[in-house]
């Protein structure tokens, strides 16, 4: 385990930003690493830019890019869905990007027992020739709402392993995510790497919490980042703690790299 944790930026973190200021804004706070994602509307990579115009955009700022987020509904294996993996994985290669985050589906369906392992396993199995084809590793992201098709880590570690895949691929734990699950344990040495966002609303009930309450961690954080980011390096993890926000308040913030600063200070202060 390294000394001092190190920190990544999500582009979720100020979603607005181009790629250039964003990995300028990553260099401004320290950040050694980037996500970018697929899901930002006038932005990389949903307006075209260039996989390698954004290899090149990072390395002019001495930032290595982490992951693409993501590729959503991966558990439910179609035709469809591996011609996203293909294209996904292409990009994410050609960009230098280390891995593919993988989100599992979250619209109430495919939550039965039997149903979620056979649906995970085929995914898993699926994607497996496609990422290491391209040298990419797939990083499972079990979400815990109540709506989620995988919302149990253990549950994704179990089924890697079964399926003798656990070169392949490795959990994002989502510190707002293991809390709302609710389940207890942790699995640092299985963790490829770490989405972290706070909450202090102290009014809002556990089963309502969604991602607009997902801000910057501070000492008003409610969610027990600290103890989670502990618990995982004491555990074996080793990577980056990337900052995911998906807050209003945040997005709307005129100085994000004061805020994020502040918020690292505080992390590395304490974990």
């Amino acid at each position: 385990m390294s000394a001092s944790p190190s920190f990544s930026l999500n582009h979720m973190v100020a979603p607005a930003l181009s790629p250039e200021r964003f990995f300028g804004l990553c260099r401004k706070v320290g950040a050694e690493g980037a996500e970018i994602r697929n899901d930002l509307a006038g932005n990389a990579i949903l307006d075209g830019t260039p996989a390698r115009s954004i290899r090149e955009i990072a390395a002019d700022h001495g930032v290595s890019l982490i992951s693409i987020n993501a590729l959503q509904r991966f558990n439910e294996w179609t035709r469809e869905r591996e011609a996203e993996a293909t294209a996904l994985a292409g990009y994410a290669h050609d960009a230098g990007a280390a891995a593919l985050v993988l989100v599992p589906v979250n619209d109430g369906s495919g939550r039965e027992p039997g149903v979620r392992r056979k649906n995970l396993a085929a995914a898993l199995r699926g994607l497996a020739p496609i990422l290491a084809d391209r040298g990419i590793v797939g990083l499972v992201e079990p979400l815990g709402f109540a709506s989620c098709s995988l919302r149990s880590k253990r549950e994704a570690v179990e089924t890697i392993e079964e399926n003798g895949l656990a070169s392949m691929f490795r959990l994002v734990h989502d510190t707002f995510h293991h809390y709302v699950a609710g389940e207890p344990e942790l699995f640092g040495s299985m963790t490829g790497l770490v989405h972290i966002s706070g909450v202090d609303d102290r009014s809002v009930p556990l089963e309502e919490l969604r991602d607009a309450h997902r801000v910057l961690v501070g000492e008003e954080d409610i969610i027990g980042n600290i103890g989670q980011l502990r618990t995982l390096r004491a555990g074996g993890y080793d990577g980056p703690f990337s900052f995911e926000p998906f807050s209003p308040t945040v997005h709307g913030l005129k100085d994000p790299a004061a805020a994020l600063s502040r918020s690292i200070a505080y992390l590395a202060a304490h974990v």
